[in-house]
């Protein structure tokens, strides 16, 4: 694995202003990820590959299925897993997740929600149903820059705050999940699927 190009890409993400997965969260998921040693890994958010290529370089047997939406990212992010040596491991689905979610029918060890805020709780219960019993479901930006636990408001983002709220309430009260709040980066919500 070229590390060096995987720096690149970080940089790069940055000076374009593309969100990718911030250092302290990643630290986070490196832990699960050296603990759980998964096999299977779901992204859904692709954006330029950067988390995908994370979680290879963490969980040395994992494959990745990860989906992106906008074609222009998905390409650069073939192209990016493509120059640091990885591209048997990390399985790029472009479409839109709510679409390709449903067909999908494998169980994934480690599931990573980083994508439309707005549809998290649809993201949430497409996890549980690819989960099997001791499956991680992560959920990144889920208190979003600290709106979702204010009493924030403004029209701007008020949906994607109300849907990541739905997704904290349902993520905690559902008795098939175990759920921390996690205020790293810009909120982690760490789900483990205890039955099924």
């Amino acid at each position: 694995m070229n590390l060096v190009e995987l720096e690149k890409i970080k940089q790069k993400a940055l000076e374009e202003h593309i969100p990718i997965i911030m250092d302290e969260t990643l630290e986070v998921i490196k832990e699960y990820l050296k603990k759980e040693n998964p096999k299977k890994i779901l992204e859904i958010g692709t954006a330029v590959g950067y988390s995908a290529s994370q979680f290879v370089r963490f969980s040395e047997n994992a494959i990745v299925d990860t989906i992106e939406l906008d074609e222009e990212k998905a390409k650069q992010a073939i192209q990016n897993i493509k120059e640091i040596g990885i591209s048997e491991r990390i399985n790029v689905i472009v479409g839109n997740a709510v679409e390709i979610l449903p067909t999908l029918n494998e169980k994934y060890d480690i599931i990573f929600i980083d994508a439309n805020k707005g549809k998290y709780p649809i993201f949430l219960q497409e996890a549980i149903r690819l989960s099997h019993v001791g499956s991680i479901i992560l959920a990144d930006n889920i208190l979003y820059k600290g709106y979702v636990m204010s009493d924030y408001n403004k029209h701007k983002q008020r949906t994607a705050v109300k849907h990541l709220r739905e997704y904290i309430q349902e993520a905690l009260s559902n008795e098939i999940l175990e759920t921390e709040i996690l205020n790293v980066g810009d909120g982690l919500a760490v789900s483990k699927v205890l039955k099924k």
